[in-house]
């Protein structure tokens, strides 16, 4: 068996990415890993190629300035990458998730024993979004508990926006994956970074998706959703968190909820009454 790592970055530096510790753990993974390097304003490139892993292999891009509909340079950074990918498998990374050293050789058996069963598409895991420090995590319908981060380099799949994919499983028609789950967390860090680096972010994101930048405050969520670590964060991003990350959380008490947020309650209460998660996933389990 042989298992592609992938993933894109652009500005990784700039934007506060733990994107070094990220290859890095994908490395732990895959026996090669391809990286897009859009063109940057920092060192990126640098970076990732000091490394020094043979397994890596970076593509030099240009991005598509003009593509502001709905984040689709996104999947077209993401689908350059996972279109180089040469393994059985083809495993997609965020520059901003880690994998646990202790979840590696789970992640492999995982893929090792779904090898053969062509019923499985895709693998899924557990998410752990970590918000305002690196003691709490966000948990509510606002943010996705499972998705596919693994998928079947032999079928025919596409990422409409960067952050699922779409199986064309029939000419000109399209449906998620079916998966099986690894029982494995991704470490999800984006919501950590700095303020100064979180609201940079912003700025340069929000023109791919036609949006007017708006500037972040750690401080404006529902506090409630948040609820206190009680894991073991990967080795790998100790030194990331001190350099990087924001250390502290201070909730506004003045802060009013959204629609949004409110909706969110209401849905959270329903799932505690009914013991169902009523996300929504882009995946159909196929095997527990």
């Amino acid at each position: 068996m042989k298992v592609s790592g992938f993933t894109f970055l652009r500005n990784g530096t700039l934007l506060g990415y733990p994107y070094i510790e990220s290859l890095k753990s994908l490395l732990s993974v895959c026996d090669e890993v391809v990286v897009a390097v859009g063109k940057s304003d920092d060192d990126t490139l640098e970076r990732v190629r000091s490394i020094g892993d043979a397994r890596i292999r970076v593509i030099e891009t240009t991005w598509n300035e003009d593509m502001q509909d709905r984040g689709y340079v996104y999947a077209q950074q993401k689908m350059i990458a996972q279109f180089n990918c040469s393994g059985d498998w083809a495993f997609y990374l965020e520059g901003d998730e880690v994998i646990h050293e202790e979840d590696a050789p789970k992640i492999r058996a995982a893929m090792e024993k779904h090898l053969a069963n062509p019923e499985v598409e895709a693998l899924v895991f557990d998410y752990h979004h970590f918000y305002g420090c690196p003691d709490l995590v966000a948990q509510s319908p606002a943010w996705y508990r499972r998705a596919p981060r693994i998928i079947r380099n032999t079928i025919r799949s596409w990422a409409p926006d960067g952050l699922f994919w779409v199986v064309m499983h029939q000419n000109k028609r399209g449906r998620y994956p079916n998966a099986a789950l690894t029982g494995c967390p991704i470490y999800h860090y984006g919501h950590v970074r700095s303020s100064e680096k979180m609201n940079e972010k912003i700025r340069q994101v929000s023109r791919y998706w036609n949006h007017t930048p708006k500037a972040h405050d750690y401080s404006q969520i529902d506090a409630s959703i948040l609820q206190p670590f009680k894991g073991k964060h990967p080795a790998i991003v100790q030194s990331w968190f001190q350099d990087y990350a924001e250390l502290v959380f201070i909730a506004d008490p003045q802060y009013r909820l959204s629609k949004r947020e409110k909706r969110h309650r209401w849905q959270m209460k329903v799932e505690k009454l009914l013991g169902r998660d009523l996300t929504k996933k882009h995946y159909r389990l196929v095997v527990a």
